[in-house]
């Protein structure tokens, strides 16, 4: 039997009780890209790209021009104050070409072919007008698609994940190393731009499948074997770490699965987001908070969904957002325990569910940080369920909704049943007024 939380027959909490389902790709769709307010691109393994009104869920157009599947995809609009702005999107393929579309037209802009490798990652520097492709190299780009300059060849394994950090640096994921480079562009012509190697990090154990730039000061890195990094953006240096998020003795509010070992994707750091107080990492099937000033995990559900959580976002209030290999996609709050200020911590407690003797000085260190400390927890409060295989990511739209992806080959749209509701019912009103007006003028 599974392990996971349900929320009850009514989810009070949950306004997603309509969805849109918007069919056109023919196989899995692994990425969605925000492109405005009320527009948004997908893309997968059919190599097709799609945009669509996010509103409406009209599509608006259907973009050919890869032959394999779709490994990268990023916004790249213009930054010139003076001009009508302009929305593009840059797509990678294992076809080993990159493709610049223009959002408003829907037609291919300029297109390159000259990689030696696929293409897995794509990153924008707005503020320098240029963007990356990583992959076996790391290849700095103007909007029109010049190539500026270029690494030598980094590893077969190639770059699978960026991240911008301060000082025109990069940091770049190649297996279990973290690469930082700096980008550097002469006002001399002759020449131009440069990009070189500053630093290598080798701090982890297994492969980095996870980046995030919390703000200009921090980074953090999460890698195959549950490994989560804290990085000083300036200096590189290593901050903090946590290494122990399948440990039951390190989270005991939260009820262990007895297990004799755990297998790498139990442990997974698949997905990153942070907002400037906590990082929230999606490991394993669990979801876990950690707050970057306390240096500890604050909250966690170990069995958030019943597979691996692929992608985990926070969202503008006190809520979490996931989706899982199992076709859910789950709404959670994090919310602080009330707890009795002479609330007894019972002596056996780290004899449970702890490898270590118990002990007097273990048991008054966690008794003063019951006392002191806020303690936190993540509820279920929203469970959507319309995807039958892999929930691959969402895009949280606002009022406008969430829209999801998954490898049944479907995006939904989820709505708030309560507005859509009231802008039917106003459009109706309007209607009435309308015709009310015309019988009167005859």
């Amino acid at each position: 039997k599974s392990s996971v939380q349900t929320v009850g027959e009514e989810q009070i909490q949950n306004p997603y009780t309509e969805l849109l389902v918007l069919k056109g790709h023919q196989d899995i769709v692994r990425f969605l890209v925000q492109i405005d307010d009320c527009r948004f691109a997908s893309a997968g393994d059919d190599g097709i790209v799609f945009l669509w009104n996010a509103q409406t869920g009209e599509k608006l157009f259907e973009l050919h021009g890869h032959t394999h599947k779709i490994t990268a995809i990023a916004p790249f609009s213009s930054s010139d104050a003076f001009e009508e702005k302009n929305h593009l999107i840059i797509t990678a393929s294992a076809d080993r070409t990159v493709i610049v579309w223009d959002c408003t037209s829907g037609r291919q802009v300029q297109k390159v072919s000259c990689f030696h490798s696929t293409v897995k990652c794509l990153t924008v520097l707005q503020r320098l007008d240029v963007w990356l492709s990583g992959g076996s190299d790391l290849c700095v780009w103007n909007r029109k698609l010049d190539l500026l300059c270029k690494t030598s060849h980094l590893t077969d394994a190639g770059i699978s994940a960026l991240v911008e950090l301060p000082k025109n640096c990069v940091a770049a994921a190649v297996g279990k190393e973290l690469i930082i480079f700096r980008l550097s562009d002469s006002n001399n012509e002759s020449e131009g731009w440069n990009v070189f190697e500053v630093k290598r990090l080798v701090d982890h154990q297994d492969n980095i499948l996870s980046l995030v730039s919390v703000n200009d000061l921090t980074f953090v890195t999460g890698s195959h074997v549950g490994e989560l990094i804290v990085w000083d953006a300036l200096d590189w240096t290593k901050q903090a770490s946590e290494c122990n998020f399948w440990d039951s003795s390190v989270h005991p509010d939260v009820q262990p699965e007895i297990k004799l070992s755990q297998s790498p994707n139990e442990t997974s750091v698949q997905h990153l987001t942070s907002d400037e107080e906590c990082v929230f990492a999606a490991v394993g099937k669990g979801i876990y908070v950690y707050n970057l000033q306390m240096k500890r995990v604050i909250a966690c559900q170990r069995t958030a969904h019943d597979s691996s959580v692929l992608h985990i976002e926070k969202l503008p209030n006190r809520q979490l957002i996931s989706c899982s290999e199992d076709g859910s996609v789950r709404i959670w709050e994090l919310r602080e325990k009330q707890q009795l200020p002479a609330e007894p911590v019972p002596t056996g407690f780290f004899n449970m569910w702890g490898f270590g003797r118990a002990n007097k000085q273990a048991n008054q260190a966690a008794k003063k940080m019951q006392e002191n400390t806020p303690v936190y927890f993540l509820e279920l409060v929203g469970d959507l369920i319309g995807h039958s295989s892999a929930v691959q990511m969402f895009l949280y739209f606002g009022e406008l909704g969430l829209a999801t992806c998954s490898a049944d080959h479907l995006i939904i749209l989820w709505k708030d049943g309560e507005r859509e509701s009231s802008l039917r019912s106003l459009t109706v009103f309007q209607k009435l007024a309308l015709n009310g007006d015309l019988q009167l003028k005859l």
